[in-house]
């Protein structure tokens, strides 16, 4: 018999999620069917004392029945996070203080809890920066505040898109036309917003026929859809419309797949989802990555089971 593993998950709070498509439900859903013991804690709820990590954390009950998703919270307990066995970074993004201030203390933990997915290479590795190790394998790309640099981008490319770099869920994405007469006000909102550099790539057609989302369990490919924007809408993502469609795999998503699978292994970035546009890579989202509930219902691949399967084998070893 396997043995029982405490396994605290640091997630935004349940009632705030769409359940029906979480990721990180079904992780701990399947977790909980397993017989382990399920833990929920908030981003606010991490303690750092005497370089000791603590939270306040509370054990959870799930259920998922004809479709009906629910949770249970218990009372609340402040409690070493080093007494648990697994820790599942799963916070949304954005990619900010709060979440670099949750890996760094995450980082503190010893050895023997293990935190998914690595924090020190969680910091190092935002979705839409990680993906430029691989320039070869991305659209053209320019990161940047510099604004000569950035018309300048625009005049070469002519139909571009403009992101926020550290943005989640297609929020904040623009698709700029080069008669678009909205383009310095839209440069205006970016500039008076943060102080970050914005992220602008060459416009690829292909997203009309779809953002494919891969998903890699260290570094190997466990199952992908491919999220389709609605009419008259340039975003794929989910939390906007976008509809997610059984897909195939190309020999350029394997090729992809393939070029950046050792680097995710090497960081132990071991639960990745990465996003496809025709022949292009656009990100690689190590932070909570999406879309297993959607492969399970359209290709009866069931993502968390493998999951399990792969930690408590590591655990084992």
């Amino acid at each position: 018999m396997k043995k029982s593993l405490k396994i605290a998950f640091l997630m935004d709070p349940l009632q705030d999620l769409d359940l029906k498509g979480d990721t990180t439900f079904a992780l701990a859903l399947e977790a909980q069917s397993r017989g382990h013991k399920i833990f929920f804690f908030k981003p606010s709820d991490l303690i750092l004392k005497s370089n000791e990590v603590f939270a306040n954390i509370c054990k959870i009950e799930l259920s998922s029945i004809n479709g009906v998703d629910k949770f249970k919270y218990h009372k609340n307990h402040v409690l070493p996070l080093s007494d648990y066995d697994v820790v599942m970074m799963r916070q949304d993004p954005p990619f900010d203080l709060s979440y670099i201030t949750a890996t760094h203390i995450l980082e503190k933990l010893p050895k023997s809890t293990l935190v998914v997915n690595n924090p020190f290479e969680v910091r190092n590795a935002p979705e839409k920066i990680f993906v430029t190790n691989f320039p070869h394998l991305m659209p053209k790309t320019l990161i940047t505040r510099d604004l000569h640099s950035i018309q300048r981008f625009r005049e070469e490319f002519k139909d571009i898109i403009i992101k926020p770099l550290y943005g989640n869920g297609g929020q904040g994405v623009f698709h700029v036309l080069p008669s678009d007469e909205n383009f310095n006000s839209i440069l205006e909102m970016f500039f008076n917003q943060n102080k970050e550099p914005l992220i602008l790539q060459e416009y690829l057609k292909d997203v009309r026929n779809g953002d494919k989302r891969i998903i890699l369990l260290n570094g190997e490919i466990v199952g992908a859809i491919n999220r389709v924007p609605q009419e008259g809408e340039s975003r794929s993502n989910m939390h906007v419309g976008g509809k997610a469609h059984k897909t195939i795999l190309t020999e350029r998503d394997k090729f992809i797949c393939k070029e950046i699978s050792q680097s995710l292994k090497d960081k132990e970035l071991f639960f990745v989802g990465i996003d496809i546009i025709g022949d292009f890579i656009t990100e690689i989202n190590v932070t909570s990555p999406t879309g297993i509930r959607e492969i399970g219902s359209h290709d009866k691949i069931f993502i968390e089971e493998l999951f399990w399967d792969f930690i408590e084998q590591k655990l084992e070893n």
